[in-house]
């Protein structure tokens, strides 16, 4: 296209003429299209941006690898800019700097010596103080970089070719991530685990077809350098399933308490690429504004042995709510963006989870193929040649006589032989250059055994190219090859958070036990946890207890199930069992204030777990209270219970909540004091009410007496009674007479000898798992705990510390698996003949009395 132009008088140069609005167009669009293309996006492929490519190369050029001693930065940033990168020093150096640090990259490219830059925010020492060279990983990413495996380009000034891409033997676009702003574009690809994504790529090998459940059962979210607990998996599906999503990334904290009595919140991890400095920073302005109130101290006490924050809590403060807002307020809890965007075939393209993974494993199925081809060609070239030289040790006689025969130099020789024997250029210039030694017959005997080891390969290498299966085999066990070398756990963890869409089709249906303490830390456990021992057992330690904690409640539930939380202020809440972080055996656990909106003060006092589709099945929500009432609500009532929670029960002053269940409206209910009283009488006696009823009489309690625990009878069922001092028993339910509600009921255990802690109906195929005070669970098989009357005193069913007591009963399915040692039970006779009348005796006035009036049950 010919340009209009005028001549400057007088100078003879000539001056374009172009329009100023088309001139911007273009050169814009020229400069967008390098800085998308060229500098700030990566490659799907290899994962690296041009810069992070030319040091990597340079470096292996230079033997800049772990193999050899370190080099001064400047060195490698000084050959970077005269090869292949032409611009500032700078930028080469902070790229170089990014590589090396392990608070940026989950898995290091760089192995740097000296100040690389701190995840307070440091600035690295100048580039003529630091030294680096290449970590083993990044070797692994030059891998077969000299078998013609990709494709070269000219440097800047076109004196030598750079690669334009690496080979790369792992897939470093996921798992170590990427950032970049371009023009009009941007992407923040977040780190992955390198064990993780390589069995993401493998299933993905396997079978083409996976969808994004199969892949993200392998691929369970991003893992940062930093760890962190990433809150909820719908930003991770989203960013998966569409190339964007909005992930909620929170430190980890933890609640401590001092020697002194004072409670400190604990800092160990924080969200990844936040400044910690300037986190502790923003932390005292709040505190400075009084936004937070109750922080009286704030100290950044991080060594070598990893990062802690530790925020002082003034004594009369509650730690769980100040922790609550500096995940509200600070980046203590921040929010990672994800844009998947990566250049492929040199366009810019957002992909998702699955599309990634297939482009980098086509992108190894072309190396390793390009890989075959070039060792194939080198073999043929070296068989032929070893073709010649065979050939010649059978007439080596002949070829002397004609090699002398010529008088001229090599090139005649070569000549000659081609023409009388008939071997091609390589042969005959491999075969002047033959040693005279090589002529002994074990070389020979080597030259044939090369041959022979060479047709071998060349054989299995062109059955290779030929089959797809093969090479994506050869693929699959390179990947599998680089997890077994580099891989490593997971850090950081990903919690469940409730109201997520589809999140259950994520997790996995599994029984657990739920426990909650007097002080609010709940947690869940698989039930393998607690293995059976034989009863008397000492148990095994539950959790890491707060100082004066004890275990309140304790159910075995799926993780699909809802748990409804009673409060003592009569509301009702209801979360999914998944939702509940799952804790080590001995873990405290986390504080139900994270999970529930509870106002100032509210303390949960009964949870219980029901399944999904419950609330369609009709039933009841029946609450007995300590103080012996009882009140029955339709459960349809609770069935859409809001963040903040429901009404459940207006309760009466001094009173609070002893048993919550689910019942069909006809069950039989037994309802056991701590004084060893027991009334049965049918559910249906207790009218429904609305959920702010205060309920009606269930037993008359005497002075100083209160419920334990209430039973849903069932055929077949024994009365299973545990006492505090660790004492258990079994009684026919038969046994216990069904009386009128509101009455005084019957003698269900001596109070005079020991207090009741827990009833439960169990039957011979269960187990059962008792709780103390001290934080100790055991479990044992309820079939080896006798049965008596009433009137029995029981055996040793748990063996307790000194001021220890029994405080919960829960049971289980049964199991067979492992047992401990079995301890000798301390058993008491049954009662004689003549006592055991006078004691029915005694039942039969009292159960004869007649019930009083009800209180309390006004709606």
């Amino acid at each position: 296209m010919e340009e209009d132009y005028v001549m400057i008088p007088g100078s003879g140069t000539k001056m374009i003429i172009r329009d100023v609005k088309k001139e911007i167009e273009t050169a814009f669009l020229d400069y967008s299209m390098s800085v998308i293309v060229a500098r700030a996006l990566p490659d799907v492929r290899d994962g690296l941006k041009p810069v992070h490519r030319r040091i990597l190369y340079t470096m292996h050029e230079r033997g800049n690898d772990p193999s050899h001693p370190y080099r001064k930065s400047a060195d490698t940033v000084g050959a970077v800019l005269g090869s292949y990168h032409p611009h500032g020093d700078a930028s080469v150096y902070d790229a170089m700097v990014r590589l090396a640090q392990d608070f940026s990259l989950r898995y290091p490219l760089v192995d740097g010596q000296g100040n690389f830059g701190s995840v307070d925010g440091d600035p690295p020492a100048a580039y003529r103080y630091t030294e680096a060279r290449m970590s083993r990983m990044a070797v692994e990413m030059l891998t077969d970089i000299d078998k013609d495996t990709i494709n070269w380009d000219p440097n800047f000034d076109e004196t030598k070719k750079e690669p334009s891409v690496l080979p790369c033997r792992f897939p470093n676009l996921l798992v170590n991530g990427s950032q970049g702003i371009a023009v009009g574009m941007a992407t923040n690809i977040p780190p992955h685990n390198l064990s993780e994504v390589i069995d993401g790529c493998v299933a993905y090998i396997e079978d083409p077809d996976i969808d994004l459940p199969g892949l993200m059962e392998h691929i369970k979210g991003p893992d940062f350098p930093t760890a962190g607990i990433i809150m909820g998996r719908s930003g991770i599906r989203a960013a998966y399933a569409t190339g964007r999503g909005k992930i909620t990334l929170r430190g980890r904290a933890a609640i401590e308490e001092t020697k002194n009595g004072r409670t400190q919140i604990i800092i160990t991890e924080i969200p990844y690429m936040v400044n910690k400095a300037r986190l502790i920073e923003n932390m005292a302005e709040l505190v400075k504004d009084k936004r937070i109130e109750g922080i009286t101290g704030l100290n950044d006490e991080t060594n070598r042995k990893g990062m802690r924050i530790v925020v002082d809590i003034r004594k009369d403060a509650n730690a769980q709510v100040i922790l609550n807002q500096l995940y509200q307020y600070t980046q203590l809890q921040d929010t990672v963006g994800v844009i998947m965007l990566a250049i492929d075939h040199k366009v810019p393209k957002v992909m998702t989870l699955k599309q990634m993974i297939q482009k980098y494993v086509e992108f190894q199925d072309e190396v390793v193929r390009r890989r075959t081809q070039y060792d194939l060609k080198k073999a043929k070239e070296r068989a032929h040649i070893l073709e010649g030289l065979k050939k010649a040790t059978d007439i080596v006689d002949e070829l002397i006589a004609t090699i002398r025969a010529c008088k001229g130099g090599m090139a005649e020789a070569k000549a000659a032989i081609m023409e009388q024997f008939g071997f091609d250029d390589p042969q005959a210039d491999a075969i002047v250059k033959l040693q005279l030694g090589r002529l002994a017959g074990l070389e020979i005997l080597k030259i044939e055994e090369e041959l022979s080891g060479l047709q071998a390969k060349i054989k299995d290498w062109e059955d290779i190219l030929a089959n797809d299966a093969r090479v994506l085999e050869i693929v699959k066990n390179e990947l599998l090859d680089m997890k077994k070398r580099f891989g490593d756990e997971r850090r950081t963890e990903i919690q469940s958070v409730t109201g997520e869409v589809d999140i259950e089709d994520l997790i996995a249906e599994e029984q657990c036990v739920y426990t909650l303490t007097e002080a609010g830390y709940i947690k869940r456990q698989l039930k393998a946890t607690y293995q059976a021992q034989k009863r008397g057992g000492r148990g095994i330690s539950g959790m890491t207890r707060k100082e004066e904690d004890i275990v309140q409640e304790m159910f075995v539930g799926s993780t699909h199930d809802y748990v409804l939380f009673v409060t003592d202020k009569g509301r009702l809440f209801r979360i999914k069992g998944y939702t509940i972080a799952e804790g080590s055996r001995t873990s405290k656990g986390s504080n139900i204030v994270n999970l529930l909106q509870l106002a100032e003060g509210e303390k949960v006092t009964n949870m219980l777990c029901y399944p999904k589709d419950e609330d369609n099945k009709g039933g009841f929500v029946t609450m007995v209270t300590k103080q012996g009432l009882i009140k029955r609500t339709p459960l349809e009532q609770y069935a859409n219970i809001r963040k903040t929670g429901l009404i459940g029960i207006a309760l009466n002053e001094g009173d609070a909540l002893a048993w919550t269940r689910l019942t069909t409206g006809n069950d039989m209910l037994i309802v056991a004091t701590r004084n060893g009283q027991a009334i049965r009488f049918n559910e249906a006696d207790a009218r429904p009410m609305g959920r702010s009823g205060h309920g009606v009489r269930a037993i008359k309690l005497a002075e100083g007496d209160e419920v334990v625990g209430v039973c849903i009878c069932r055929e077949g069922g024994t009365v299973l009674t545990v006492t505090e001092n660790g004492k258990g028993r079994r009684s026919d339910i038969d046994t216990y007479r069904i009386t009128a509600r509101g009455g005084k009921g019957i003698r269900n255990y001596d109070a005079s000898k020991d207090k009741v802690a827990a009833v439960k109906i169990v039957d011979d195929i269960d187990d059962v798992l008792l709780s103390s005070q001290e934080g100790i669970i055991i479990r044992l098989h309820a079939n080896e705990i006798p049965v008596q009357s009433r009137y029995g005193s029981g055996v040793r069913v748990m063996r307790l510390g000194e001021n220890d007591k029994v405080m919960v009963l829960a049971r289980t399915d049964h199991d067979d698996e492992a047992q401990t040692e079995s301890i000798e039970a301390d058993t008491e006779d049954e009662p004689t003949a003549e006592q055991l009348a006078e004691m029915e005796a005694a039942d039969e006035a009292s159960a004869a009395e007649a019930p009083e009036a009800d209180t309390g049950d006004e709606e």
